[in-house]
């Protein structure tokens, strides 16, 4: 299902928001500000998957500790 933004994904979708409350807080925090993005529980998890894969990238490269 599509919803507007993130924020309305959140407040009408149970598992959508248990998954996001699972992330860890900077993860969340990241995701709120690509609000106008996130249209769907496939996006939320994409975007979170892409998130986690950049940070990881950066660590192993020495740029993030």
């Amino acid at each position: 299902m599509q919803y507007e933004h993130l924020h309305a994904l959140l407040e009408n979708s149970r598992s959508s928001r248990a998954y996001f409350l699972s992330l860890p807080v900077p993860a969340q925090l990241e995701l709120h500000g690509q609000n106008s993005f996130i249209h769907s529980a496939e996006e939320l998890r994409r975007r979170a998957e892409l998130l986690e894969r950049h940070h990881r990238q950066l660590r192993i490269g020495g740029y993030e500790k």
